[in-house]
């Protein structure tokens, strides 16, 4: 019965550890540099108050708890809003020019070692106010790139998103659960060892 309440104990253990893993937003904590035309001059941050200096194109996800973006181009003509559900949206801040058919602008994010995982997917989650969709890329587990080159903003200060993930494998469990499987598991291995003993030890001195 004691075995059956600690195994049941390590289980449960076990499985709010997990939970507790799955609760991380992809991005929250997350810190990014970033570049714009592959340029890091090109983009400047909300912790640098959005000025042009060495340095500003590195910022935290929303640091201060108010800002609407972490990030405009030093031509501000795009805003860069990330949140810590990995959800992306960049707005288009100038008006397209009306004789033009697409945008333009090359922009990448690297999150460095900030993420809780690495990142597993990066798709459009809405376009509506687009002609034609921006290029999304997943580089790598910590690094997104977007190719603005063939969009087409239908309308003023339009905008689109795309959604981040970024999760560990389902099927891989966290260290903390699965040491504390192993330990359960050992415990009821012991257990069942020890009671094959006793039950041989009662046979023979019954003879």
């Amino acid at each position: 019965m004691k075995t059956k309440m600690i195994v049941g104990t390590l289980a449960a253990m076990a499985m709010a550890a997990g939970q507790a893993q799955a609760a991380m937003l992809p991005l929250q904590n997350a810190t990014i540099t970033a570049s714009y035309q592959g340029q890091a001059a090109g983009m400047v941050g909300v912790e640098h108050a959005f000025d042009s200096i060495p340095g500003s194109n590195v910022s935290r996800i929303d640091p201060f708890g108010i800002a609407e973006a972490e990030f405009i181009t030093a031509d501000y003509r795009y805003i860069v809003d990330f949140s810590d559900s990995g959800l992306l949206t960049v707005y288009i801040n100038q008006p397209p020019d009306p004789d033009a058919a697409t945008g333009s602008g090359a922009m990448r994010f690297d999150f460095g070692a900030s993420l809780s995982a690495a990142l597993t997917s990066f798709i459009l989650v809405d376009v509506s106010a687009l002609g034609a969709p921006p290029v999304l890329s997943l580089i790598d587990g910590h690094t997104i790139a977007l190719d603005l080159g063939a969009v087409q903003w239908n309308g003023d200060f339009a905008s689109f998103r795309a959604q981040l993930d970024a999760r560990a494998p389902a099927d891989v469990p966290e260290p903390a659960s699965a040491g504390l499987l192993l330990a359960g598991m050992a415990g009821l291995a012991w257990s069942r060892r020890k009671r094959s003993g006793t039950a041989r030890q009662e046979s023979t001195g019954s003879e």
